[in-house]
């Protein structure tokens, strides 16, 4: 396994602070690694199980972002 896909493993749990971007790019390191298609059956379910706890991570993020826009939103619709 290269350093790429050792990179792309590593839990959004472990990290100290990940941001939505880095979520997204570790998952493209993840597809990129899971198309090519060099990895053995057990690199391959590590990867895609890494790849799941980033997409909820992800879809996380997304969710707080459109919850503070919707409450920024109502707060200058009532003060405006």
């Amino acid at each position: 396994m290269d350093n790429e896909t050792n990179n792309a493993q590593a839990e959004p749990a472990k990290e100290k602070k990940l941001t939505y971007e880095d979520g997204i790019r570790r998952l493209q390191e993840i597809v990129k690694a899971l198309e090519s298609g060099g990895l053995t059956l057990d690199e391959s379910v590590k990867l895609f199980e890494a790849g799941a706890a980033l997409s909820r991570f992800c879809t996380e993020e997304l969710e707080k972002a459109e919850r503070k826009i919707t409450l920024l939103e109502e707060a200058e619709t009532q003060h405006g």
